[in-house]
């Protein structure tokens, strides 16, 4: 099970309608909050969706220890 932080850069199975299928997350929980970077759309996903959505981890977030 990967650990998902804010920050970190995903990649997901479908493209979005804009022609990009790069996200960041921008909040985790029992929902997760991700945003296009190419268009700047921002959705709310439950964890389940998210999780199964989730083609690859593109970037990591710099943990500040």
């Amino acid at each position: 099970m990967i650990k998902y932080q804010v920050g970190d850069i995903v990649k997901l199975k479908k493209t979005h309608p804009c022609g990009g299928d790069h996200w960041e997350v921008m909040r985790t929980g029992i929902d997760f909050r991700i945003k296009c970077l190419k268009c700047g759309r921002v959705l709310m996903l439950p964890r389940p969706k998210f999780e199964k959505s989730v083609k690859a981890m593109v970037q990591k977030s710099e943990e500040i220890s």
